[in-house]
């Protein structure tokens, strides 16, 4: 589904007006009908309900008082309070108010703090509230009356809608500075704005609705914002079929190098993940003394012991890995779960990444081996196509960026790093987002807390590998291995509940999700 920042929302909307002739009068007529409409389908016993709505100066107030007079046809009782001065009303909004007014209706005006309580004192009585003081159309903190008009509706005990985004959120960061409307549900027009679904944001909207407000078919396909929220038909449009007439080297050829003493069970989630996934062949590359655990638990995989010491790979393991890989056509590389951090590991990872020619999935140790200014330049000179797949520490550690930015900005953060590094960058956390080179951006819509646990991501490693190994392109594999991770976790959760999950649930659910993409 495409998302839409606030500021490609404005955009949007001006080409409607000026490109297709459509009134913005229009546009928020239909805007406000199809609130009401909403409204009145998805709220029990809506027509015994007491509304308030509370409205602002610019346009997203007008869609509010458009729905108001909406509701009033369906027989529904409604009371409209506007958080500003007549005289400061958008031109279309002012139309508005100004057919509401022409109707009987009155509209309470707030213009100073003494007012307030006029305000406090309806929603006390209100069953329902309409949130259209401000939309997409706030940058920082809230000001003003708006502040404690917002804090009035939080306090007000009744069901609180917000129209198109919760009044006081980013509609491109999801940031809250200040106070901002804890809504129930949004009524999102026509395309979901990204702050919906980054935290803090995603908190405050409540359960999302996307409604059409009657923008032309040719402007919605010819409009592209970089921005996706990948759900399940995305996912089934990717992933390859698979053919009867196919064996076990039609589904690619994948090696995973990790582990080392103490983490072997990273290797063996990475390993059985990517063997879940479809992959056909799985390699694993190990430290030898973790022989008896990956043997004894890790039955398909091909395995190769490799040189070591204290229980980590050593450099001495690159000459026969480099042999190994060309012998057997490895197709992906995935490096890092559980590898230690150890100088040796370091040395290796950089000399394998020197002239890597097939793609490459680099995460947890492998991207620790990357945090240094010889990292970073190696990366940036890679030849080979790599997703990176870090926590916010990790990418902290990668860039040098607080992991207070990063957590505060995703979206933006993420497609700064990608340009910079010439990579796919899978941030993981609530929600994912996964960042293209070229731009685009998707934002995951699976996933739960039970994610949260050391492990899920070689779980996440190990299936993506999978998915690239599988013919995949790795603009594909990544989101869609995100995707499939989260949905794992949200199959899991009535069963074990999100605080018990464990990633080996992960695996053991595997087989019967990844059979709905059949």
């Amino acid at each position: 589904m495409k998302i839409l920042t606030g500021q490609q929302m404005r955009e949007f909307d001006q080409q409607a007006i000026k490109k297709c002739a459509i009134p913005s009068l229009v546009l928020m007529e239909n805007a406000g009908r199809s609130i009401a409409e909403v409204m009145a389908e998805a709220i029990e016993d809506f027509e015994e309900a007491q509304v308030v709505v509370v409205a602002g100066q610019g346009n997203n107030g007008g869609d509010g008082l458009c729905a108001a007079r909406h509701l009033i046809n369906m027989g529904v009782s409604v009371e409209v309070f506007v958080v500003s001065d007549e005289k400061r009303l958008s031109e279309e909004t002012a139309t508005q108010a100004e057919i509401l007014k022409k109707s009987g209706l009155e509209i309470s005006h707030i213009t100073s703090s003494q007012k307030i309580a006029k305000l406090e004192d309806a929603l006390l009585d209100a069953d329902v509230v309409l949130d259209a003081l401000l939309g997409i159309g706030v940058k920082g903190a809230v000001r003003g009356l708006l502040k404690p008009a917002i804090e009035a509706i939080n306090t007000s005990g009744a069901l609180i809608v917000a129209a198109d985004l919760p009044s006081g959120v980013d509609a491109d960061s999801g940031q809250v500075e200040g106070v901002a409307v804890l809504a129930d549900f949004t009524i999102t027009l026509e395309y979901p704005k990204a702050g919906l679904f980054l935290y803090p944001g995603a908190e405050y909207a409540g359960e999302v609705v996307v409604t059409p407000i009657g923008y032309p078919d040719s402007l919605k396909n010819s409009f592209a914002s970089g921005l996706t929220l990948v759900e399940e038909d995305e996912v089934l449009s990717w992933l390859p079929l698979r053919s009867p007439y196919s064996h076990k080297g039609s589904y690619g050829r994948v090696m995973i190098l990790a582990g080392s003493k103490g983490l072997s069970g990273a290797a063996l989630l990475a390993g059985d993940a990517a063997l879940r996934s479809g992959a056909g062949l799985v390699y694993m590359g190990y430290p030898e003394s973790l022989g008896p655990v990956i043997e004894s638990q890790l039955w398909e995989a091909v395995k190769l012991p490799l040189p070591e010491k204290d229980g980590a790979l050593t450099e001495a393991a690159w000459k026969p890995l480099q042999k190994f890989i060309a012998e057997h056509e490895i197709e992906v590389l995935a490096i890092g779960p559980g590898l230690s951090q150890q100088p040796e590991v370091k040395a290796l990872i950089h000399k394998l990444l020197t002239g890597a020619k097939i793609p490459l999935v680099i995460d947890a140790d492998g991207l620790n081996a990357l945090a240094d200014a010889e990292g970073r330049k190696l990366l940036k000179k890679l030849k080979a196509p790599v997703v990176l797949t870090p926590h916010p520490g990790e990418l902290s550690r990668l860039t040098g960026r607080k992991i207070s930015e990063i957590e505060a900005y995703r979206i933006g953060v993420s497609k700064e790093i990608v340009k910079e590094l010439n990579a796919v960058l899978v941030l993981k956390g609530d929600p994912t987002v996964t960042a293209l080179p070229d731009g685009e951006v998707y934002i995951n819509s699976t996933g739960n807390s039970g994610l949260a646990s050391g492990g899920s991501g070689d779980v996440l490693t190990g299936l993506i590998a999978g998915l690239i190994g599988q013919g995949m392109p790795i603009e594909r594999a990544a989101p869609a291995g995100v995707y499939i991770h989260g949905l794992l976790a949200d199959r899991l959760a009535p069963e074990t509940g999100e605080r018990a999950m464990l990633p080996r649930d992960l695996l053991e659910i595997m087989p019967e999700v990844m059979s709905e993409f059949e």
